[in-house]
Protein backbone atom coordinates (compact mmCIF):
# COMPACT_ATOMS: atom_id res chain seq x y z
CA UNK A 1 0.00 0.00 0.00
CA UNK A 2 1.38 3.25 -0.94
CA UNK A 3 1.15 6.11 1.97
CA UNK A 4 1.13 10.26 0.69
CA UNK A 5 2.81 12.11 3.77
CA UNK A 6 1.51 15.60 3.74
CA UNK A 7 2.40 18.83 5.65
CA UNK A 8 -0.09 20.79 6.92
CA UNK A 9 -2.12 23.01 4.33
CA UNK A 10 -2.81 20.68 1.57
CA UNK A 11 -6.05 20.66 0.45
CA UNK A 12 -8.68 18.68 2.16
CA UNK A 13 -10.21 17.55 -1.31
CA UNK A 14 -7.28 16.40 -2.60
CA UNK A 15 -6.32 14.32 0.51
CA UNK A 16 -10.05 12.41 0.22
CA UNK A 17 -9.60 11.53 -2.95
CA UNK A 18 -6.03 10.16 -2.19
CA UNK A 19 -8.25 8.07 0.73
CA UNK A 20 -11.36 7.02 -1.22
CA UNK A 21 -8.32 5.14 -3.86
CA UNK A 22 -6.70 3.46 -1.25
CA UNK A 23 -3.79 5.50 -0.42
CA UNK A 24 -2.75 5.94 3.01
CA UNK A 25 -1.82 9.31 4.45
CA UNK A 26 0.61 10.43 6.95
CA UNK A 27 0.24 14.24 8.40
CA UNK A 28 4.04 15.48 8.34
CA UNK A 29 5.63 18.66 10.79
CA UNK A 30 8.19 20.94 9.57
CA UNK A 31 9.14 21.11 13.07
CA UNK A 32 7.19 24.28 13.80
CA UNK A 33 3.35 23.53 13.24
CA UNK A 34 3.52 20.02 15.45
CA UNK A 35 0.88 18.81 12.71
CA UNK A 36 2.30 15.11 12.98
CA UNK A 37 5.67 13.22 12.29
CA UNK A 38 8.69 15.90 11.69
CA UNK A 39 9.37 15.47 8.05
CA UNK A 40 13.00 15.13 9.03
CA UNK A 41 12.68 11.85 10.53
CA UNK A 42 11.36 10.14 8.10
CA UNK A 43 12.59 6.69 7.87
CA UNK A 44 12.04 3.51 5.77
CA UNK A 45 9.31 1.94 8.03
CA UNK A 46 7.09 4.62 7.66
CA UNK A 47 6.65 3.63 4.17
CA UNK A 48 6.15 7.20 2.45
CA UNK A 49 6.10 7.11 -1.37
CA UNK A 50 5.54 11.00 -2.19
CA UNK A 51 5.64 14.19 0.44
CA UNK A 52 3.72 16.73 -0.72
CA UNK A 53 3.10 20.60 0.49
CA UNK A 54 3.48 23.63 -0.02
CA UNK A 55 6.59 25.64 -0.49
CA UNK A 56 6.29 27.86 2.86
CA UNK A 57 6.54 24.79 5.08
CA UNK A 58 9.62 23.64 4.16
CA UNK A 59 11.21 27.39 4.66
CA UNK A 60 12.26 27.34 8.12
CA UNK A 61 12.75 30.87 9.73
CA UNK A 62 16.37 31.96 10.79
CA UNK A 63 16.01 31.33 14.40
CA UNK A 64 15.59 27.48 13.74
CA UNK A 65 19.32 27.51 12.36
CA UNK A 66 19.12 24.85 9.59
CA UNK A 67 17.70 25.03 5.81
CA UNK A 68 15.29 23.32 3.60
CA UNK A 69 17.82 20.37 2.78
CA UNK A 70 18.20 20.03 6.60
CA UNK A 71 14.73 19.53 6.97
CA UNK A 72 14.17 17.53 4.15
CA UNK A 73 17.57 15.82 4.40
CA UNK A 74 15.40 11.91 5.26
CA UNK A 75 13.44 12.47 1.83
CA UNK A 76 16.57 12.82 0.11
CA UNK A 77 18.26 9.84 2.14
CA UNK A 78 15.14 7.24 1.87
CA UNK A 79 14.45 8.52 -1.79
CA UNK A 80 10.82 10.10 -0.52
CA UNK A 81 9.80 11.79 -4.03
CA UNK A 82 8.45 15.08 -2.42
CA UNK A 83 6.48 18.12 -4.99
CA UNK A 84 6.03 21.48 -3.43
CA UNK A 85 3.11 23.54 -4.73
CA UNK A 86 4.51 26.79 -6.32
CA UNK A 87 2.75 28.89 -8.77
CA UNK A 88 5.09 29.22 -12.05
CA UNK A 89 6.57 32.35 -12.21
CA UNK A 90 7.45 32.30 -8.74
CA UNK A 91 9.45 28.82 -9.36
CA UNK A 92 12.52 30.29 -9.95
CA UNK A 93 12.65 32.28 -6.57
CA UNK A 94 11.41 29.26 -4.87
CA UNK A 95 14.95 27.61 -6.37
CA UNK A 96 17.10 30.40 -5.15
CA UNK A 97 15.13 29.84 -1.46
CA UNK A 98 15.69 26.32 -1.51
CA UNK A 99 19.16 26.54 -2.49
CA UNK A 100 20.75 22.80 -2.19
CA UNK A 101 17.27 21.29 -1.64
CA UNK A 102 15.88 22.36 -4.99
CA UNK A 103 17.52 19.40 -6.61
CA UNK A 104 15.86 17.22 -4.56
CA UNK A 105 12.03 18.53 -5.20
CA UNK A 106 9.18 18.99 -7.98
CA UNK A 107 7.69 22.20 -8.09
CA UNK A 108 4.45 22.45 -9.16
CA UNK A 109 1.64 25.05 -10.22
CA UNK A 110 -1.60 23.39 -10.42
CA UNK A 111 -2.62 26.00 -13.16
CA UNK A 112 -0.25 23.84 -15.35
CA UNK A 113 0.11 20.64 -13.62
CA UNK A 114 -2.50 18.26 -12.90
CA UNK A 115 -1.94 17.73 -9.31
CA UNK A 116 -3.67 14.31 -8.98
CA UNK A 117 -2.34 12.91 -12.26
CA UNK A 118 0.91 13.67 -11.27
CA UNK A 119 0.92 12.17 -7.94
CA UNK A 120 -0.62 8.99 -9.94
CA UNK A 121 2.62 8.70 -11.71
CA UNK A 122 4.75 8.85 -9.38
CA UNK A 123 2.90 6.27 -7.24
CA UNK A 124 2.98 4.30 -10.06
CA UNK A 125 -0.87 4.37 -11.06
CA UNK A 126 -0.73 5.43 -14.73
Amino acid sequence: MKTVGYLEGTHALYLTRLVAKGIDTLPLSNGADNHGKYVGLLSKSDNISLVVGYLHKVIPTAEHGIAPKDMLYSCRLHKIPVMLIVPSELQADAKKILKEAADDVMLVDPKDVDVWEETMKILGYT
